[in-house]
């Protein structure tokens, strides 16, 4: 959920730690800190955002080719200065920058006290600290070694980089079930949580493995396992563009996110499909071919937007390909005790492919003899290591905390491998194949057309901006489109939001229904039109104020709804990805209207690396 940036070489490395904290603090942006080594080693830190940090050192000795940040987003203590990272040893000999979380940091804090510890924060990264430095102390050893020993202590879930005054040209870093990028550039060394503070540097990455230590030193990378065995590592090469990273004139990555689908859906499909030729592959379905022809059934486990995506993908995979899906939330299906067997399929579904939940059902899978497909958005990520076989969705990075074009990048993804499979299977006819190839390849142009309604949605998003509650409907694949809707609406704008069925409405959420309810409903043209349009006249009987989705050319819902927004015809499968375009786009004004920070709303990061 944090933020890690460090660097070592020859650069001046504050200004490198602050700009790589600002591209990171869509992960974390509670408080921030900064730890360099010049003539000793300095700990500033701040509550709230980066530029706060950045204002507070403007002042300060902060020269020095070495050092550490971190953005936070807080799990144990609440957001202040003393619990903000870095944090110092008793000692203050040695700093630590932590994401994740230490699950027996209770124990060891007691023990660490009765030797004498002492603790100014309320965070479990300081017993984690402590507990480094009384090793070190007692074992006399290095501070690399004291580091590894100190991994077999602790339980839970880490990323962290170490600095100490006694060692003053070098890192120390390790990772388990959160991420951790090292960038080498030329004589010079980065570490990250992701690649975005890194590109601009360096096109050169190794991802970090779990109980993998890397030590920087002496301008030399030494990568050893938590057993000192000695690492062979891998080097990739970043695709990402710096310009992707940027507003591009925008005034927040979310508008430009909502606004780069067209070329997110496209990118996504790109090299998968040509429907002119009645071309389709997906890799990673060629080499587990077999096992989705005869899967008996394919279990998709995701959280918030991806899990909402999975749902249209329970209702693609079935209708296409006639094999039986369950959705579950990743965080559920971890903790209890599911029924699996070596002929199911687990879909995997995440936007940082760092969702910690998402890779403990991973894990639980497996260990039943699953196969396991990922669909995630970033390269190299954790999901994309752990998972049997997958497809990446070429969203490009999303910056904005609230996800718009990876929820139509994954439900891109998921519609090929399941016209895919129904094709394998013979479930999927070849002249519906095609029609849908073609349509699916118009998407794109269509979605162009539902972003031009933009300024008709700001106009009634002013007339809702007030508002303390919505309620969104939908029916078939537009039912997750509602729960979509709702869930954007929470996130930025603070409004509660519900999303339902709609045939569920009068089994409890009428009661709700007034003159101050505004009901958004989702009601393109498609095999239950008719009893949307019931479900229409029902709000419409109590007086609930309704925003109607609708087909272009409709004119029956356009007499009986308040507000008409229409976009382009598709087919019933597709329909998802632009009937979402305007849920996106109200969301975001109504926020924007209500002085809500969008791109950075309260309590929320964008990667959920802790449990």
């Amino acid at each position: 959920m944090c933020g890690i940036v460090a660097y070592v070489g020859h650069r001046e490395a504050c200004p490198i730690i602050i700009k790589g904290l600002k591209r990171l603090e869509y992960r974390g942006y509670d408080s921030a800190g900064i730890a360099l080594m010049n003539e000793s080693l300095n700990v500033y830190k701040k509550k709230g955002k980066v530029s706060e940090l950045e204002a507070f050192i403007a002042e300060k000795d902060v020269h020095g080719h070495i050092g550490m940040g971190h953005t936070r987003w807080a799990t144990h203590g609440e957001p202040n200065d003393v619990n903000a990272h870095p944090h110092f040893s008793s000692s203050k000999s040695i700093a630590i920058i932590h994401n994740g979380i230490i699950e027996n940091y209770a124990a060891l804090k007691t023990l660490l006290l009765e030797k004498g510890h002492t603790f100014q924060s309320e965070t479990d990264s300081e017993v984690f600290i402590n507990l480094i430095e009384d090793i070190r102390t007692n074992n006399h050893c290095s501070l690399e070694e004291a580091v590894r020993l100190a991994l077999h202590e602790v339980v839970g879930a880490y990323a962290i980089v170490v600095l100490s005054k006694d060692d003053p040209d070098q890192l120390v870093a390790a990772r388990k079930g959160s991420p951790l990028v090292v960038g080498v550039g030329q004589g010079e060394y980065f570490l990250a949580s992701d690649a975005t503070p890194i590109i601009e540097y360096t096109s050169d990455v190794i991802y970090l493995n779990d109980h993998e230590i890397a030590v920087i030193k002496n301008g030399e990378l030494d990568i050893r396992s938590k057993e000192d065995v000695k690492q062979t590592p891998y080097v990739q090469r970043l695709e990402m563009a710096l310009e992707s990273i940027e507003k591009g004139g925008y005034e927040h990555f979310m508008l430009k996110e909502i606004f780069e689908q067209p070329r997110s859906i496209l990118d996504s499909m790109r090299g998968r499909m040509i429907a002119e030729s009645n071309h389709m592959m997906m890799g990673g379905i060629r080499e587990f071919e077999n096992k989705f022809v005869n899967a008996e059934r394919i279990i998709i486990v995701a959280c918030g937007t991806s899990w909402h995506a999975g749902l249209v993908a329970e209702y693609l995979i079935e209708d296409l390909a006639r094999i039986p899906v369950e959705v579950e939330y990743a965080s559920e299906f971890r903790y209890r005790n599911p029924i699996i067997s070596e002929k199911d399929i687990v879909i995997a579904i995440s936007q940082s492919g760092e969702t910690a939940d998402t890779l403990a059902a991973i894990e639980l899978a497996k260990s039943k003899g699953a196969t396991i497909f990922g669909i995630c958005n970033v390269v190299g990520s954790s999901i994309a290591r752990a998972t049997d076989a997958g497809a990446y969705t070429h969203a490009g990075p999303e910056i904005g905390v609230a996800s718009t074009k990876a929820f139509t990048a994954q439900v891109t993804v998921l519609t090929l491998v399941a016209m895919i499979i129904g094709s394998k299977r013979g479930t999927l006819e070849t002249t519906k194949l095609h029609e849908l190839m073609v349509e699916l390849e118009n998407i794109p142009d269509k979605v162009e057309k539902a972003l031009q309604l933009d300024e008709q949605i700001q106009e009634i998003s002013a007339m809702f901006k007030d508002a303390t509650n919505f309620l969104y409907l939908g029916r078939g694949y537009n039912f997750p489109v509602a729960l979509e809707g709702a869930l954007k609406l929470k996130e930025i704008s603070y409004i509660h939001a519900e999303g339902y069925p709609a045939a569920e409405m009068k089994h409890g959420p009428i009661a709700l229904i007034d003159a101050q309810m505004p009901v958004v409903v989702i009601a393109t043209k498609d095999s239950s039109y008719e009893k949307i349009v019931s479900n229409i006249q029902e709000v419409r009987a109590r007086k609930g104020r309704v925003i109607a989705i609708v087909t272009e050319g409709d004119n029956v819902i356009p007499a009986m709804a308040d507000y008409v927004i229409e976009v382009p015809e598709t087919s019933e499968h597709l329909v998802p990805l632009l009937s979402v375009i305007p849920l996106q786009l109200l969301s975001y004004h109504i926020a924007v209207m209500r002085g809500c920070n969008v791109d950075q709303p309260r309590n929320l990061a964008k990667s959920v690396t802790v449990e």
